[in-house]
């Protein structure tokens, strides 16, 4: 079968990393999670830098890593290439030497191997700086050159690690579309860890969350996005979510907190999400057709742009996103005490 399948299980210091992902062929999936969730560990158990506790790593039904058995492939004879987040290359060699590496040390005679990394150079624009060492240069030709050299191996399977992370924040758009461009031609699996968001959208077929070693939530970003299942995952896409038990059209969480919904979806464990720009803030508490309304303390206080926002702690803890005027108007200060008010067919209703 032509896919990636991996089961990994790993403990490295404080992370315990138990995760499973399965990449069609011609599928690029994107690994989002905050610092420290095991994303990178990930990459390097598939690419065969880390060996796994347990678990099993098979590319195209060819098992490369099983403890269970003592097979382990070194990661040079995987049919893998990875493109790391500073890119690592050999700052001794030339561009063409760099994308050549890797055939060179799979057994490819050196005339071979130097004719088809300047090929790659040509299809990713570098050919004129075949001669030119990574120092001269720049942070976007440094990563043609890493996608070079990772894709002139043919391989089955392409892991890139950040590889937006490095390059200035001017320059991430057109990279993102050029990568695109480089990688709709590639007809394997494609594997993508990032922090962001927008190289999820721009970039991947399908999204899978992964939080403190394990995977949280999987699907298309649409899903996630207008779904989400974890607080990281809400706070990504700026939306608050609540959890609770749902009954007759009000959700009860933990410590005793309500929210009221317009939608019934049955009985049970449920989530609620609440855009920001829905919640409403009052100096006195509200008269109006709201059906959720709550006395809150007012938390930190974010300006960003021509709009702010305000983090409010209750029994129902909301960010508001409110404008600069209002602010003002309403003299929101942190520690002070307002009311938050949300009208019920503003809360998205779905089962945990």
């Amino acid at each position: 079968m032509r896919e990636l399948h991996a089961r990994v299980t790993v403990e490295i210091g404080a992370l315990q990393l138990a995760a499973q992902l399965s990449v069609a062929a011609g599928e690029l999936v994107a690994v989002l999670g905050p610092n420290g969730s095991g994303k990178s560990t990930l990459l390097r158990c598939i690419a065969g830098l880390l060996p796994i506790d347990d678990g099993l790593v098979v590319v195209d039904g060819l098992p490369l890593d099983d403890p269970h058995d003592g097979t382990f492939v070194p990661p040079e004879q995987r049919p893998i290439g990875m493109v790391f987040q500073d890119y690592l290359l050999f700052p001794n060699m030339t561009a063409l030497e760099n994308v050549a590496f890797g055939l060179r040390a799979t057994g490819v005679p050196r005339h071979e191997a130097r004719r088809t990394a300047l090929t790659w150079l040509e299809r990713v624009g570098l050919a004129d700086h075949a001669e030119h060492r990574p120092g001269q240069l720049s942070g976007g030709q440094a990563q043609r050159v890493a996608l070079a050299r990772a894709l002139a191996r043919r391989p089955r399977v392409v892991l890139l690690d950040e590889p937006l992370a490095a390059l200035d924040v001017s320059v991430r758009g057109d990279m993102r579309r050029d990568l695109r461009r480089h990688l709709d031609s590639f007809d394997g699996m494609t594997v993508l860890v990032t922090h962001d968001p927008v190289d999820a959208y721009a970039l991947a077929d399908r999204v899978v969350i992964l939080e403190a070693g394990a995977i949280t939530q999987e699907g298309p970003l649409t899903e996630i996005t207008t779904h989400p299942r974890s607080p990281y995952v809400a706070e990504l896409v700026g939306l608050n979510l609540v959890a609770g038990i749902l009954r007759d059209h009000m959700l009860t969480t933990d410590t005793g907190g309500a929210v009221v919904t317009a939608r019934a979806i049955g009985d049970g464990p449920a989530f609620v999400a609440v855009r920001p720009q829905a919640v409403a803030l009052h100096r006195h508490r509200p008269e109006g057709s709201a059906r959720n309304v709550w006395r809150m303390v007012v938390g930190d206080i974010d300006v960003q742009h021509d709009r702010v926002r305000v983090r409010l702690d209750g029994q129902v803890p909301l960010v508001a996103e409110i404008t600069p005027a209002a602010v003002t108007e309403l003299a929101v200060r942190p520690g002070e005490t307002i009311w938050a008010s949300v009208k019920a067919t503003e809360v998205a209703t779905y089962g945990r």
